[in-house]
């Protein structure tokens, strides 16, 4: 992309590390209880669902009964810190970038849902900022740029599948 200059390029690139350490640090706070949003004994390997308090006590809106319905679930938490860990990953390495969005995408989507109304506009909230920018990394090489994405575009078995990028 000769139109991006090398200074778009690096704050793109910082932009998706910098998502992707959102993601991940969201994990490690949630595995191991850092002190953060979770504490040390509600760490999820201290046996402690990762998505139950806030499925029960926080969800708002029309699908409220549904989330709730979810809380506790051993499916949810794993999807949940999967995704977490996995779109984490993904956008500090600057490769699986496509899987990432589709994922990442559904996933703050879901999460703004679990909160209708967004409780500071009523429209726009970080899921929906975070879900734009996901897929602006799938339409530029972002991957590219301080990531492993060139190299990877470059595997033969990424190139017969190129939804891998």
């Amino acid at each position: 992309m000769s139109y991006m200059t090398t200074t778009a390029q690096r704050v793109f690139g910082i932009t998706r590390i910098s998502l992707g350490w959102v993601f991940l640090w969201a994990f490690m706070d949630k595995m191991w209880g850092l002190g953060f949003a979770t504490e040390s004994s509600k760490a999820w390997l201290r046996g402690v669902s990762p998505t139950a308090g806030f499925l029960k006590f926080a969800t708002e809106g029309p699908l409220v009964s549904f989330y709730q319905s979810l809380a506790g679930s051993g499916v949810v938490d794993w999807l949940f810190m999967g995704g977490l860990l996995g779109v984490g990953v993904a956008l500090l390495l600057g490769i699986l970038l496509r899987v990432a969005a589709v994922s990442g995408v559904l996933f703050m989507l879901l999460l703004y849902a679990s909160l209708m109304p967004p409780e500071n506009n009523p429209i726009m909230d970080e899921h929906i900022i975070y879900a734009l920018l996901l897929i602006i990394f799938t339409i530029l090489p972002s991957g590219e740029w301080w990531g492993l994405g060139r190299w990877w575009a470059t595997l033969p078995w990424v190139q017969k599948m190129p939804w891998l990028k």
